[in-house]
C-alpha cells in the first residue's frame, strides 16, 4: 500500500488524479477502522494532515465555507456559534480524542448513513465542495449521498469543503443510542428553522441520510396559515404531533443489531416532537418575539 503526503492542495488534487484508487485520509477514525480490521484494502492511503488550507474555515455573505480538515473541536469552539446544530452533533461524536482528530469532511467522505453530521448538513441546506483537476463544483448535500457508504465523488475528486449557511433560526439535533456517549445512533433527527421554511435531517434510519419534504412543509405550512411565524404562541399538540408523524413516515429502515425498524420509526416521531418543541420554545424567546413587537 502507497503512502502519499502532498503538502498543498494542489498536489492533493493532482496526486488524487494519477492515483484515483487513493483512499484519502485525515482523522482516520474511520479509514484505519477498515484497514485495522481488514474490510478495506487501498492501493493508496492519501494524507491530507499537511494540506493547510483544508484547515481553515471563512464567513463571507451569510455562508460558511468549513474546510475539509476542520476537526469537531475546532468547529465546537469556533463555527458554534454560526452552526450551533452543527457543533450540536459534533458534541455527539465519539470521545474528545475522536473529536480532535475527526473532520465533517471525512465524515462525509465515509459517507455512512449513521454520520452524526449529515442530518444538520441535510436541515441546514449545505452543498459540499468537490475538487478535482477538472475544476470545482457544488454538490447539494441532498445529493451527496448515493448508497451505504457510497457518495457522488468520482474517482478523482476530493473534498474540500462544506458551505454551510449560516442559522438564520433556531436549529436542533438529537440522536438514540445504546448508551450515552461514544455510540453509533440508532437514529437521529436535525430540524432547522428557519421562517418560512423548515429543514429537517434523519439519521441512521435508511440506506442513506435523509430530509423529510413532507413534514418540512407540513410544518411550515401550519405556522403560516396560523400565523405563528409573525407572532409566535404556543405551538399546537396536534401540530407537533403530526409533524413525528410525517417525520417517522419519511424514514426507510431496517432491523439491525441496533434497533428494529419498528423502534427506529417510533423513536423518530419522539425526536421530531422534542426538538420542534426546544426549537420553538428558542424561536419564541429570541426572533420571533421582536417580530410580534
Amino acid at each position: 500500500m502507497d503512502f502519499l503526503q502532498p503538502r498543498s492542495l494542489a498536489d492533493a488534487i493532482a496526486a488524487k488524479a494519477e492515483f484515483p484508487g487513493a483512499v484519502p485520509i485525515a482523522g482516520g477514525t474511520d479509514v484505519m477502522v477498515e484497514i485495522n480490521f481488514d474490510t478495506r484494502r487501498p492501493e493508496a492511503l492519501l494524507d491530507l494532515n499537511r494540506v493547510s488550507e483544508l484547515a481553515s474555515w471563512q464567513l463571507s455573505d451569510g455562508l460558511v465555507r468549513l474546510g475539509a480538515g476542520v476537526t469537531y473541536t475546532r468547529l465546537i469552539a469556533e463555527v458554534g456559534g454560526l452552526l450551533p446544530g452543527l457543533a450540536m452533533a459534533a458534541r455527539t461524536v465519539g470521545s474528545p480524542q475522536i473529536r480532535n482528530r475527526g473532520t465533517v469532511g471525512g465524515n462525509l467522505g465515509a459517507a455512512s448513513p449513521a454520520g452524526d453530521c449529515h442530518p444538520v448538513l441535510l436541515a441546514a441546506g449545505a452543498s459540499v465542495e468537490a475538487t478535482s483537476v477538472r475544476g470545482t463544483r457544488m454538490i447539494p448535500a441532498a445529493e451527496f449521498f448515493a448508497g451505504p457508504k457510497r457518495n457522488a465523488l468520482a474517482a478523482d475528486e476530493l473534498i474540500t469543503s462544506v458551505l454551510v449557511p449560516a442559522a438564520a433560526g433556531p436549529q436542533q439535533f438529537a440522536k438514540i443510542g445504546t448508551r450515552n456517549a461514544m455510540v453509533i445512533a440508532v437514529c437521529a433527527f436535525a430540524l432547522e428553522l428557519r421562517p418560512p421554511a423548515v429543514g429537517t435531517g434523519i439519521g441512521s434510519a435508511g440506506p442513506t441520510p435523509l430530509r423529510a419534504p413532507a413534514a418540512e412543509e407540513f410544518l411550515a405550512g401550519a405556522l403560516a396559515e396560523s400565523g405563528l411565524w409573525e407572532c409566535p404562541a404556543c405551538l399546537p399538540d396536534q401540530v407537533a404531533q403530526r409533524f413525528g408523524e410525517l417525520v417517522a413516515a419519511a424514514a426507510r429502515p431496517i432491523d439491525d443489531v441496533r434497533g428494529t425498524a419498528a423502534y427506529r420509526r417510533h423513536a423518530l416521531s419522539v425526536l421530531a416532537r422534542r426538538t420542534l418543541g426546544w426549537a420553538w420554545d428558542s424561536y419564541r424567546a429570541g426572533d420571533g418575539a421582536s417580530r410580534c413587537g
